[in-house]
């Protein structure tokens, strides 16, 4: 299918401070040189913030990662999950059409939309609330035929529920998500045949429903307000510099050369004294009685475990002692594999460790089973 960018553009685009602040955050989850690596979250919290993907924010992107704007193009236009066009404002319908869907009645979902929002995909509903298209395969052939609303799955529907649905959401409700035919996610219509003893103790809801009534509004777009905003692997580590939208073609190339030149020395200072981290007390040589087996902390393989030694880390008890200033400082100067220690939580496995139990993964290892 031929994907273009739609005829019609805003003039500019720019993040919320907030969607600013996440977008940089996750710069650091890539090292260096590396932060194209973040152009698809980053397209789609473009895409979250203003409902579709424009070319103003395609290129907004690409500039703050320091990539030719054909390259950030090309992804926006290979993944469907990206929306070239304008969606409604209230939601956007995606219809699984694909065959236990279309078995199941999905052409009858699809006369639905043509009916109730307008008669062809991507077009805007006459008081431009809802739009809706066709997609392939969902993965939720069980509960077919279903239909994705914004990020949740509508699942057993039938031309009655999915109307009522459009109805519902059009007077401001938002009908809760998964299967609507009154069935417990995939599970037997009748109820369960096997395992009967958890039936009893479940939530009200499966878990995927559960958060989006937690939520309390599951077609609400990310806006930045969501809690944690940024990534929690930061910890005061490494600031990331974002590179300014280009103003001019000259300009940017004439003022590409001193930075060039300046980021050079920037490695070694960020090492000896990264912002906002507290180095923790290291030892020159294990105890005695021999270094622990660190590779017993989930995320820890053998080079990290060589590398951790060489900075002067040889037990549990001294990772578990680690404070989130001691952990902002090891996650920034571990080369190689900086934000490990805040992304596996090394500090509560070790405290396990360090007080001689185990863990799931630790036993894992002492069977062997983790190579």
């Amino acid at each position: 299918m031929l994907r273009r960018l739609h005829h019609e553009q805003p003039e500019s685009f720019a993040f919320t401070p907030a969607n600013q602040a996440w977008a940089e955050a996750q710069l650091t989850k890539y090292p260096e040189g590396r932060q194209a690596s973040a152009v698809i979250p980053l397209l789609w919290r473009a895409q979250e913030q203003e409902g579709w993907l424009t070319k103003p924010a395609i290129e907004h992107v690409a500039d703050m990662l320091g990539m030719a704007h054909i390259r950030a193009l090309e992804v926006a236009t290979f993944y469907f999950m990206f929306q070239l066009q304008p969606v409604g404002s209230v939601a956007h319908f995606q219809i699984c059409g694909t065959l236990s869907c279309m078995i199941m009645g999905a052409e009858d979902l699809i006369a639905v939309a043509k009916e109730k929002i307008a008669p062809n995909p991507h077009e805007l509903s006459a008081d431009g609330r809802f739009s809706w298209e066709e997609v392939e395969c969902l993965g939720s052939c069980a509960n077919a035929p279903m239909a994705q609303i914004g990020k949740d799955y509508y699942e057993d529907l039938t031309t009655e529920s999915f109307a009522g649905i459009i109805d519902r959401m059009a007077a401001g409700e938002v009908p809760v998500p998964g299967p609507q035919n009154g069935r417990y996610g995939a599970e037997p219509l009748a109820g369960l045949t096997s395992l009967t003893e958890y039936e009893s103790g479940r939530t009200q809801y499966n878990a995927s429903a559960a958060l989006a009534v937690e939520i309390g509004d599951t077609i609400k777009r990310i806006d930045g307000s969501e809690v944690p905003l940024s990534a929690p692997w930061v910890a005061g580590g490494r600031k990331v510099h974002v590179t300014a939208k280009k103003t001019a073609p000259a300009k940017a190339k004439a003022a590409a050369k001193p930075a060039k030149a300046a980021a050079k020395p920037a490695p070694a200072k960020a090492a000896a004294a990264p912002a906002g981290g507290t180095k923790p007390r290291t030892m020159k040589a294990p105890r005695k009685a021999g270094a622990d087996d660190l590779k017993q902390i989930r995320g820890v393989g053998p080079k990290l475990e060589a590398l951790l030694n060489r900075m002067g880390f040889f037990h549990f008890d001294q990772v578990a002692k680690w404070t989130g200033a001691e952990v902002a400082w090891v996650d920034e100067n571990l080369e190689g594999f900086k934000g490990r220690v805040s992304r596996d939580g090394w500090v509560d496995q070790a405290k396990v460790l360090a007080a001689g139990g185990e863990t799931a993964f630790s036993q894992k290892v002492k069977k062997g089973d983790v190579y």
